[in-house]
């Protein structure tokens, strides 16, 4: 079989970035004192962690204090969905959120809903986007909590987060309103403090960090219950020693994403453009795309050959792609499910989704692994 590697599941990791892999070297071989020791090698530390706040502060335009960091978005996802309505417990017990979010999202409403929260989920409108007015119609005056993801993880829907967010605050300005931007941050503008976000989730390995590290926004003035405690780092809102290795690496990622943004973005969209240029000219090939969708995420399915058949058909070449989310391992997409595709073309799913160093070569030889993995295991049934 070819060498050939085309790595074209960025939605799932990423490699880490040359520049995070010098800064957690760096902190781990020069200062790798204990953040809250008083000596200077923790005060090394410290300053190196403040550096990261700071910088990744600048990067959102908020706040230093503003910036907590977490094991990733998951844990993100928790502090905010649980320890938001726990704070919020006595003015009511209803949450909304979409049918589409990630399963850290999911589990979270599934658990409120054990607890005796009533639990909406909105689904995409016919043309496959969200409408503000459907979030509106769902808040009441027992609402707490609003989650809304930024992208979606598995079709790459923009999701309008900053209209969902001045609509339910519209509606109830008591409501918290999260956001899961785990596969839009700094990938996508978003325009933090103009909106009506209390709550935000990254993650480090989404964009070229290590794994291992996250990032929750906190709006100042709005409060979360902790959900374990120990010695009070992070304003006791995520205890336990600093990974600040970790810290530094997610804030040397996020520079470069930041940074290239705009080129980026225009990368992702000439690549998209050559993607479905060759995916028309294979029979049994169609796009599973709905709404305004990101330009690096791109969800297709070949008919009559599963999702796993096709996948390991193109991993002997060297082809690295997924059939849906990688928390779901294998299980029928919940999301495709949400946007009305029929079980055949839920089944035979795959996600590409794209890096800056993605070119359209690599485009072209998964292009022709495709058409003669759909050839020969269509032969094979």
């Amino acid at each position: 079989m070819e060498q050939r590697e085309v790595y074209l599941d960025n939605s799932a990791t990423t490699q880490v970035c040359e520049e995070a892999a010098q800064a957690v070297l760096r902190a781990m071989r020069q200062e790798y004192g204990n953040a809250a020791s008083l000596h200077k090698k923790g005060w090394e530390a410290q300053k190196l962690l403040i550096e990261a706040k700071k910088g990744l502060a600048r990067l959102l335009a908020c706040e230093e204090g503003e910036i907590y960091f977490t094991s990733g978005a998951t844990e993100s996802n928790n502090i905010s969905i649980l320890g938001g309505t726990a704070a919020a417990k006595r003015r009511g017990d209803r949450i909304v959120t979409t049918a589409v979010e990630h399963a850290s999202v999911l589990a979270c409403a599934g658990e409120l809903e054990r607890q005796g929260y009533e639990v909406v989920k909105i689904l995409p409108r016919e043309d496959g986007n969200f409408d503000p007015m459907d979030f509106y119609e769902a808040v009441d005056d027992r609402t707490v909590l609003v989650s809304a993801m930024y992208v979606n993880n598995e079709t790459g829907l923009l999701l309008p987060v900053e209209e969902i967010g001045k609509a339910v605050k519209r509606k109830n300005p008591n409501v918290l309103f999260h956001v899961d931007a785990v596969q839009g941050f700094l990938k996508q503008p978003l325009r933090l403090k103009r909106s009506q976000i209390d709550l935000l989730s990254a993650s480090g390995h989404k964009i070229y960090a290590p794994k291992g590290v996250g990032l929750l926004y906190l709006r100042k003035g709005v409060r979360v219950k902790p959900l374990f405690f120990g010695g009070g780092q992070q304003d006791g809102i995520r205890v336990g020693t600093e990974a600040v290795p970790l810290a530094a690496g997610f804030y040397a990622a996020a520079k470069q994403v930041a940074e290239h943004q705009k080129q980026d973005l225009a990368h992702y969209e000439k690549l998209k453009e050559h993607l479905l240029s060759r995916m028309a000219q294979i029979e049994d090939v169609s796009i599973n795309e709905k709404g305004n969708c990101v330009p690096y995420i791109v969800n297709l399915s070949v008919k009559r050959v599963r999702s796993e058949v096709m996948l390991h058909f193109l991993e002997q070449y060297g082809i690295y792609v997924s059939s849906g989310s990688a928390c779901s391992k294998g299980a029928k997409s919940h999301v495709l499910s949400a946007f009305g595709y029929a079980d055949d073309r839920i089944d035979t799913a795959l996600r590409l989704s794209f890096s800056p160093q993605t070119t359209k070569e690599d485009l072209d030889y998964f292009a022709d692994k495709l058409k003669e993995g759909a050839q020969t295991l269509m032969k094979l049934k």
